[in-house]
């Protein structure tokens, strides 16, 4: 091969280079093309996997939402005693749950709630969706199987007594179902709502508020079935001391406990005997011993007198000294004390109907003057104020009231009116504290000690920001029906320190005519037996604030006033005197300072004629400009 042939088909550098440039971009064409279809591939996934997810939260929304529209069905069907259709809607209801929980434990799901910012939305809604599955299965369906035992209506004393054994037997499943429900309750409060997305953080909210009513339902239910047998007297009869406190001359607890009564519990089956008086029990001299803090501050007459006991608001401590009196007087020990006033009597006759009067000997002493037939709206005004203008004797007042208060339980007994009616009679008097409780089984007081019932000053019934307004009549008489009241808190701002202050504004006014020393009996005014003007109302109005707090002044129409300062069970106590001419009204602030501003104040006020929702005004917030 010529020089010439050779250099002909050797091919050029510069045609190498150029076959290079034109295969390069051919190889990167082809780089792209496979990173494009991975691209591609993990967007189709990532599509696939957020589809699949809306489907999964869409299923998981639409599923709660179902089961939350059957709770009231539920409630209705149980209330309606319609067992048959509440078995039926309790297994719906765990279909829809029970899907939402599916939905809510798919892989992918778990997956996303992994990740990092969007994650917890994820995690939040598998654990509603946990939670209240956990409700239903746990809480609801046990519940639904047992409660046609919990049927109040068979719970309610009859004439013959009451089979008290179902109660027992279902305690242990409605203790189970609190449990759970409580459970569920902590693992949605342990979320932390502030990472949420609206979406989610507004079911959760709704979730805890409702989880937090069903614990408590479930938690009082649960110690009511476990309390009640006993103290029905389902293992041996039960006894306690019946007071009838007459709200015509206030004491701290609601009045004064002038009628004394025997309350036997036997096998559910209830009746009175053994009716007394706190006059006929007399003087105790030396006194009862009681709390040497408490006998400072309302004096040994606590423990002198039976119409005293209550001068403290806290009423285990008035039910203890009221026992200890029977005790020595009677020779008789009893399992525990029971407060009423003639307001929830009146409750219980709008539920029972009104009973008729069939004592010869009452007859004969009302001499037809009162009504032989008592009602919810006429037993207070008979019991507290017309008694007086007809039945003179003292003695003879206190027996007519143990009767009526013996009519008005034999009603509740007998199975006159219907459970519901009667209950909700009974649970507004309890909301209102005019009936109490207190047993001297020390269990059974530990677990009444967790609610209103138990007329506690301190311990689990009592909120962080309790405060209190309490009467003890000063005139030594029955003024009081004609005393009218209205207490309300009214908060400060908050200072710098995190402590704030809060005023107990007290307004009372003597609503009693102006020719009350004479249009009133003596035994109504007091004839001026105790330095009161006859007419006239006097009261010592005592405030209590929460613990840890104390009381900076206090005022009576604007100005200030000296006031007596204590403490009882670490509660700052404020008191002093009012005295009111017939139309004159008078108004009360105690200031209570180093006040901790975490929930919402709350003020427990002694039980009077009023309606408590007339007494306790709205609480009031005072401006910055205004307190500085």
């Amino acid at each position: 091969m010529t020089e010439t042939q050779q250099s002909e088909s050797i091919p050029d550098k510069s045609e190498l280079r150029g076959d290079r440039r034109k295969a390069v971009p051919s190889t990167r064409r082809r780089r792209l093309s496979k990173v494009g279809i991975s691209l591609a591939v993990l967007l189709m996934i990532a599509g696939a996997v957020v589809l699949w997810l809306g489907a999964k939260a869409s299923t998981i929304k639409a599923e709660l939402e179902a089961s939350t529209q059957l709770v009231p069905k539920l409630k209705e069907s149980i209330l309606q005693n319609r067992p048959a259709e509440a078995s039926s809607t309790a297994e719906e209801l765990l279909r829809h749950t029970a899907a939402a929980r599916a939905a809510a434990s798919d892989p992918l799901w778990s997956l996303a709630s992994a990740t990092p910012w969007l994650g917890a939305n994820f995690s939040a809604t598998a654990e509603i969706a946990r939670s209240t599955d956990d409700v239903a299965t746990l809480g609801v369906a046990p519940l639904v199987k047992v409660y046609d035992s919990l049927n109040w209506d068979k719970l309610m004393p009859g004439g013959s007594g009451t089979d008290l054994e179902p109660i027992r037997k279902a305690a242990p499943a409605v203790a189970s179902a609190a449990h759970a429900v409580r459970a569920s309750a902590e693992r949605l409060n342990g979320i932390d709502a502030g990472s949420l997305l609206p979406q989610i953080a507004g079911p959760l909210t709704q979730a805890r508020q409702q989880l937090s009513s069903v614990v408590d339902e479930l938690d009082t239910a649960s110690d009511a079935a476990g309390l009640a047998p006993a103290m029905l007297g389902s293992d041996k009869p039960r006894h306690y001391l019946l007071l009838v406190q007459n709200n015509a001359e206030a004491r701290a607890t609601g009045g004064i406990p002038g009628a004394l009564v025997v309350l036997t519990a036997d096998k559910g089956k209830i009746s009175l005997s053994a009716e007394s008086s706190a006059t006929e029990l007399g003087v105790f001299n030396p006194p009862v011993a009681v709390d040497a803090e408490q006998q400072r501050i309302y004096t040994d007459r606590l423990g002198t007198f039976m119409q005293d006991v209550n001068f403290t608001p806290d009423f285990p401590t008035s039910a203890t000294t009221a026992l200890k009196m029977w005790e020595q007087k009677k020779g008789e020990q009893l399992d525990g004390a029971i407060a009423i006033d003639p307001v929830a009597l009146g409750y219980i006759l709008d539920a029972t109907g009104p009973v008729s009067l069939q004592d010869p000997q009452m007859l004969a002493l009302t001499e037809g003057k009162l009504p032989s037939q008592l009602s919810g709206k006429n037993v207070v005004k008979t019991l507290l104020s017309d008694v007086y203008a007809q039945i003179k004797d003292p003695k003879a007042q206190d027996i007519y009231f143990a009767t009526v208060a013996r009519e008005i339980f034999g009603a509740f007994t007998s199975g006159k009116g219907n459970a519901k009616s009667l209950l909700a009679g009974v649970g507004k008097g309890v909301e209102e504290h005019r009936v109490l409780l207190w047993s001297a089984d020390t269990a059974e007081q530990s677990t009444l000690a967790k609610y209103t019932l138990s007329g506690s000053i301190s311990g689990p019934s009592v909120p962080a920001a309790q405060f209190g307004a309490y009467f003890n009549d000063g005139t030594g008489a029955k003024m009081d029906y004609y005393v009218k009241r209205t207490v309300q808190l009214v908060q400060q701002c908050t200072a710098p320190d995190g402590y704030g202050t809060v005023k107990v504004r007290i307004t009372s006014t003597n609503t009693a005519p102006i020719d009350a020393a004479t249009s009133l009996p003596a035994y109504v005014t007091g004839g001026g037996g105790y330095g009161v003007p006859p007419g006239s109302a006097q009261s010592n109005v005592i405030a209590y604030g929460p613990a840890l707090a104390y009381v900076e002044t206090a005022t009576q129409d604007g100005k200030n006033v000296p006031f007596g300062a204590q403490r009882h069970d670490d509660r700052p106590v404020g008191i002093l005197s009012v005295r009111l001419a017939p139309g004159q009204s008078s108004t009360v602030e105690f200031t209570f300072g180093k006040i901790v501003q975490h929930s919402e104040p709350e003020v427990v006020v002694t039980p009077t004629v009023q309606s408590m929702d007339k007494v306790i005004l709205p609480t009031q917030s005072a401006s910055c400009e205004a307190t500085g």
